[in-house]
């Protein structure tokens, strides 16, 4: 009962972080002028515009109803622009929760997965930043959890909301896809093959596709719509919408003073700052307030450890044809979320996206604490809680940092660890 009942107090507690002082910060957060802005549109014309002109909008509208939907319910202020990515933060602990507990049968590790995530400063911004990225990585947990339990229609409704929310759920889609589909191949021959194969056909390609195209009915039904009348064929005029918001995203190589190769995200060699001021009042003649996108550096370093382990694992598991269940979600959320933006070298991409597998990073980590459970028993118990109290204090020690409290420079200085987080 206590086990079970763990997650959930984490996640009370850390909901209840995400909300203190949600709206100290006034104006827009970092790419929160965007998103509020379409948010706003949507509640007022169902579909986004300039003024009385059609505007230009890259990402789906889904993330944007999320946003929408906390200005309906606690108005357009600052709390009503983040309260939404606040609760879904919350929630995702209790998702990953219910992960590791099907995919490692543990009290422990259940409850260890839940406070690691709680314990992370990027899931902690992102859960107090009005972005697309948490509801996106919230989507593709639960898509994964039904994904764990074979419930395939729930997983593709889920990757559909998914990428109605941001294009890179796409690599979900194909992953999760393509998995159902051999274990389909392996459990089925000769005509018996066939319903199955339609079923994840739909499940993994119809489903998403249809409740990604509802996602865009605003856009479907006003007059106000990018390019809606670019054909007289409506669905055609959405395709050439489309064919431009791939060629932006695919063109986009604008330099930005906090781009980060993919190639640093796990060490946090670059994070994003999302906001900085030097206002008085700290106390002293130089003061700081920042919000960085950082995730807690003891915890992202050791899960980066973890994952090569995982990783190790997985390639003798080729050879020998026994695949942990923990080790295939493990590394399908790292292959769908990590691996294709190294395919684009030159686009201007940012740390912060990594909230999206990070997740799976935090999985990780637990599977490399039940290895060390495993082997060294009750000494092993106290190494995993030695571990996990070192990355608390780190956590609480960036915590200024990831609220935006104000503090001295001094103060700020002393946690910019390296000169490539300034």
């Amino acid at each position: 009962m206590i086990a079970a009942i763990a997650p959930i107090v984490i996640a009370l507690i850390s909901f209840l972080l995400r909300l203190s002082n949600l709206g100290s910060v006034k104006t827009f957060i970092f790419d929160e002028v965007y998103y509020v802005d379409g948010a706003r549109d949507l509640l007022k014309y169902g579909v986004e515009v300039t003024g009385s002109k059609p505007e230009f909008v890259v990402h789906p509208p889904v993330g944007k109803w999320m946003i929408a939907l906390g200005i309906k319910i606690f108005g357009d202020n600052p709390v009503g622009w983040r309260i939404s990515t606040a609760l879904i933060g919350a929630l995702m602990i209790l998702l990953i929760a219910l992960i590791a507990h099907r995919l490692f049968r543990s009290p422990l590790l259940t409850g260890l997965a839940s406070a690691l995530m709680a314990v992370d400063g990027m899931a902690l911004v992102h859960s107090r930043t009005a972005l697309l990225d948490n509801f996106l990585a919230f989507f593709i947990l639960t898509a994964t959890y039904f994904f764990l339990t074979k419930r395939y229609w729930w997983t593709g409704v889920f990757l559909g909301i998914a990428l109605a929310t941001k294009w890179s759920a796409l690599y979900y889609i194909l992953a999760f896809g393509l998995i159902a589909l051999y274990r389909a191949f392996t459990h089925h021959t000769g005509k018996q093959l066939l319903k199955p194969t339609v079923q994840r056909f739909g499940q993994f390609g119809l489903l998403p596709l249809v409740v990604y195209l509802t996602s865009w009915a605003g856009w479907f039904t006003s007059n106000r719509g990018w390019d809606r009348d670019h054909s007289s064929n409506i669905f055609a005029s959405f395709i050439y919408y489309h064919q431009q918001i791939l060629d932006f995203h695919t063109g986009l190589t604008d330099k930005h003073n906090y781009q980060a190769n993919p190639w640093s995200w796990l060490i946090m060699a670059r994070p994003t700052s999302f906001y900085y001021e030097s206002p008085k009042g700290c106390g002293a003649d130089s003061c700081s307030q920042e919000i960085i996108a950082l995730g807690t550096p003891l915890l992202w370093w050791l899960a980066t450890a973890a994952l090569a382990f995982v990783i190790g694992l997985w390639i003798r598991s080729l050879f020998t044809h026994r695949f942990d269940p923990a080790i295939t979600i493990i590394i399908t959320g790292i292959v769908a979320g990590y691996l294709p933006w190294f395919f684009f070298q030159k686009r201007t991409v940012f740390s912060f996206y990594a909230i999206t597998f990070e997740p799976f990073l935090i999985l990780a980590l637990v599977f490399a604490a039940r290895s060390i459970l495993s082997a060294f028993k009750r000494s092993g118990e106290a190494v995993v809680a030695a571990i996990f109290i070192l990355i608390f204090l780190n956590f609480v020690y960036f915590l200024p940092i990831y609220l935006g409290d104000l503090i001295t420079y001094d103060a700020w200085h002393a946690r910019m660890w390296f000169p490539s987080w300034i």
